[in-house]
């Protein structure tokens, strides 16, 4: 691929949004995202900033996790407090399909941005939860108004209206739901 070749394509994909800065420097803005490309020879670097480095603190981890077993091509890195997706190509030997798969990708990593990971801490944390009812002996049901009650309470926190505290009950109540079943206790 040529300096050339990846203004054509960033053009045809997204535009007047593209702008090429000669000799080794593109942008993408739009509504949904920011790239950026730069050429470094014989490399390539996409790259979007998906957030702050403060909002992700109790996703590292997990982000480095994906870097190995789930993100493909790109990879979370962190960089002047924003935490970037990056891909990184030979740039001659860069392929239409391939810049095309990498820029989905990134996009993905944008959209999805900590939701991701979030779900899968939460995740954790009811499944935590459901084991120590389970070992307590409790039963769902059990478990959801023991959870009640400290809404009720304030222990979960001020949830201010009763339409708040009804909104949560029903959130726990799904994942708990969801969860109950695959939780297995060894009491062995």
């Amino acid at each position: 691929m040529t300096p050339d070749d990846l203004t054509a394509a960033l053009t045809d994909r997204f535009g007047e949004a593209a702008q090429h800065t000669p000799p080794d420097a593109w942008q993408v803005e739009t509504d949904k995202m920011r790239l950026i490309a730069i050429a470094s020879s014989p490399l390539l670097k996409l790259m979007t900033p998906i957030m702050p480095i403060a909002e992700a603190q109790s996703f590292v981890t997990q982000m480095l996790e994906a870097n190995f077993d789930q993100t493909q091509a790109a990879r979370y890195a962190f960089h002047q407090n924003v935490v970037w997706g990056v891909s990184q190509f030979d740039f001659e030997t860069l392929t239409l399909p391939v810049l095309k798969r990498a820029i989905d990708q990134l996009t993905d990593m944008k959209s999805q941005g900590a939701e991701v990971f979030f779900s899968r801490l939460m995740e954790s944390q009811i499944t935590q939860i459901i084991t120590a009812a389970k070992l307590q002996g409790q039963s769902l049901e059990d478990t959801i108004k023991t959870l009640d009650r400290f809404y009720s309470e304030g222990i979960m926190g001020d949830m201010g209206e009763q339409a708040y505290q009804e909104k949560a009950m029903t959130a726990w109540r799904s994942q708990l739901e969801r969860l109950w079943p695959t939780v297995d206790i060894d009491r062995a």
